[in-house]
């Protein structure tokens, strides 16, 4: 047996040894499993809503079930290019610069494979979504880490160091990553912070992808700006979204990219080959979802803005200290207070014993040592689920 398992490793690309299955869908199955309240991975337990579910019913029923555009159904390529007008005052051209895809995840994966070659680097701010360095990997890119560093109180914000963001560009740099607003941290990167990241891009001839998949779920007035709509940047960004999180619909895997002609033909060739395309009558409700009034979207981020502060305090009560998120729907939390040697024993027990699924802190770091004493919780739930997660983690400091 242990000759046949040495054998089979030998048919095994060296990129799959450099990074494991995604933890956080992992710590959904340990949820099932134990009966745990979901509060790891980042989908919503309440409905999506009832017009554009509507709309994926009546498309269904109107026999939209064949192949779509490989690119994407030209109806929601149109209300694509309308909305990003509309809101980021980004243009584009639905026919030449928009790429759907199955998902943002596969627009980031499509992306990184049509720009990157080997020896190319790619840069990455850390904690990140688990996603990006694996996908840099397998684009045979190396992915080059800048920490953004946790507030030193409660309210304050996530910072880098210009320094270390500088030192991070070269002549090898192919891409920055940039997600905001951020998961895992909720951080929303200001004006100031993307025209730095922009000079630097410039300077160096660097690409950004940038995912703006929370672009909506914003709070305590913080304003969400396209790196793609400052000067300079249009012809250098691929910016990445989907219905997933706005529309609550994260296992339709709608996403698209928006990038200038010749990134988008690239992207479009390595789509084709990966996925063909995404659900046909799910486009068709995507279109549907663009055209919500703007007052959903209000309602969007007010729904969530109250949903966080239902579980902050629930948290700190528990024990947890927490860093307050101005977008997303994650906390990112400090658990030195609790004594466990690291995240993983932490979240080990809070599942099993507590009843509370949480993703470990380490998933999000290239070295886990430094998300030891991190735990990221995700409050895209009901009322009725924080609270009974609330309930149990008041558990916690007796049983520690």
């Amino acid at each position: 047996m242990a000759d046949a398992a040495i054998q089979q490793k030998q048919f095994l690309s060296d990129k799959v040894e450099r990074f494991t299955e995604s933890v956080i869908r992992e710590m959904t199955r340990q949820a099932m499993l134990y009966g745990a309240v979901n509060l790891a991975q980042g989908f919503p337990d309440f409905p999506a809503p009832a017009d554009i579910k509507r709309a994926a019913q009546e498309a269904v029923a109107n026999d939209i079930n064949q192949y779509a555009i490989t690119w994407g159904a030209r109806n929601l390529r149109q209300a694509i290019a309308r909305q990003t007008e509309v809101w980021q005052g980004i243009s584009a051209d639905p026919e030449t610069e928009i790429t759907v895809c199955c998902g943002s995840t596969e627009c980031m994966i499509s992306t990184l494979l049509a720009v990157c070659n080997a020896g190319d680097e790619v840069v990455i701010f850390e904690p990140f979504y688990e996603n990006y360095g694996p996908d840099a990997i397998l684009s045979g890119a190396k992915p080059r880490f800048v920490k953004l560093r946790p507030p030193s109180m409660a309210d304050g914000e996530w910072t880098f160091d210009e320094r270390e963001l500088r030192a991070a560009f070269h002549n090898q740099t192919k891409a920055i990553i940039l997600n905001t607003p951020n998961n895992p941290t909720g951080k929303v990167f200001t004006r100031a912070e993307l025209e730095l990241i922009r000079d630097l891009c410039v300077e160096f001839n660097v690409l950004a992808i940038t995912d703006e998949i929370y672009e909506h779920i914003l709070y305590d007035g913080t304003k969400h700006i396209s790196i793609a709509s400052l000067e300079g940047m249009r012809e250098r960004t691929v910016t990445i979204n989907g219905v997933s999180k706005t529309y609550s619909v994260t296992g339709w895997r709608v996403g698209w990219t928006i990038a200038p002609f010749a990134i988008t033909n690239a992207i479009r060739k390595v789509h084709d080959f990966l996925t063909v395309g995404a659900p046909a009558p799910l486009q068709e409700a995507g279109a549907a979802a663009l055209g919500l009034a703007s007052e959903y979207y209000q309602k969007l981020a007010h729904g969530y803005r109250a949903r966080r502060d239902r579980l902050m305090p629930a948290l700190a009560e528990a024990g947890f200290k927490c860093f307050r998120p101005r977008g997303a729907y994650y906390v990112m939390t400090d658990i030195s207070g609790f004594g466990f040697a690291d995240d993983l024993a932490f979240t080990r027990y809070l599942v099993k014993e507590i009843g509370v699924a949480a993703v470990p802190g380490s998933s999000f770091y290239n070295d886990p040592r430094d998300g030891a004493r991190q735990v990221r919780f995700a409050f895209c739930k009901r009322d009725e689920t924080l609270d009974e997660a609330g309930k149990r983690l008041r558990r916690l400091p007796s049983r520690i």
